[in-house]
């Protein structure tokens, strides 16, 4: 994760200012930063989103190809995630900076997200145990200045929302597909139950969301002596 230098002033001042509910970039606890959310961004996509949070900023890209159900569950599709820590975020991202970020963050979207209780999977059946629509869910991180899970579990239900699957019609028994031309013949998907992350930390009596990465460096490096002054 990127992080960021802080002295000992200002972790004493960030943590005053919790204490009295009231941030260095004059939000209380409890409030985010503002937040701006772009839909239908990237034109060779099925779906697509673009989340500002403060200054992380996230961009998300869906892309459903047809493959086949899962034996386990031959009556759905499924997700598959990836995150790209891009080096423009942040230098610590160069190389294989990223690549443990990335594979964390991957692993907690699955989890979150790719189960019937978050997506309508059943719906990405196309005929049970032959074909299913596979929603390839890539997540690139442009910038970032914290709260990257929030950010990003947004991002992901927007561009969901905005993810048209075309209709299609199979023959022969399931072992033909036709798609529709039609540009306009097309589902949505249900984002009704789609949660959105909340992260939360811990000081005393309080809990922050939408910690920046200086107030991050603070809230989770420090002693419990220092961390409930």
């Amino acid at each position: 994760m990127a992080a960021v230098q802080v002295s000992e002033a200002e972790k004493v001042y960030i943590l005053h200012g919790i204490r009295d509910d009231l941030r260095v970039d004059g939000r209380g606890c409890e409030d985010y930063r503002h937040m701006e959310i772009e839909t239908d961004v990237v034109s060779n996509t099925d779906g697509s989103a673009k989340v500002t949070l403060g200054h992380t900023a996230v961009l998300v890209g869906i892309k459903a190809e047809i493959g086949k159900p899962r034996p386990m569950v031959p009556d759905e599709g499924y997700l598959e995630f990836f995150v790209d820590c891009s080096a423009n975020a942040t230098p610590e991202f160069e190389g294989r900076g990223g690549e443990e970020l990335g594979t964390e963050l991957s692993n907690t979207l699955y989890k979150v997200f790719n189960n019937k209780h978050s997506v309508d999977l059943k719906s990405l059946c196309i005929s049970t145990g032959e074909h299913c629509w596979v929603l390839y869910v890539d997540v690139l991180l442009l910038q970032c200045d914290g709260n990257l899970y929030d950010a990003i579990s947004v991002a992901i239900k927007a561009a969901l929302f905005n993810t048209k699957v075309h209709i299609s019609a199979d023959d022969e028994g399931g072992k033909e597909i036709e798609l529709s031309d039609d540009p306009y013949d097309c589902m949505r998907l249900n984002v009704e139950n789609v949660p959105c992350i909340v992260t939360l930390c811990k000081v005393g009596h309080r809990h922050v969301v939408d910690a920046t990465l200086q107030e991050k460096a603070v809230l989770c490096g420090e002693p419990d002596h220092l961390r409930h002054t």
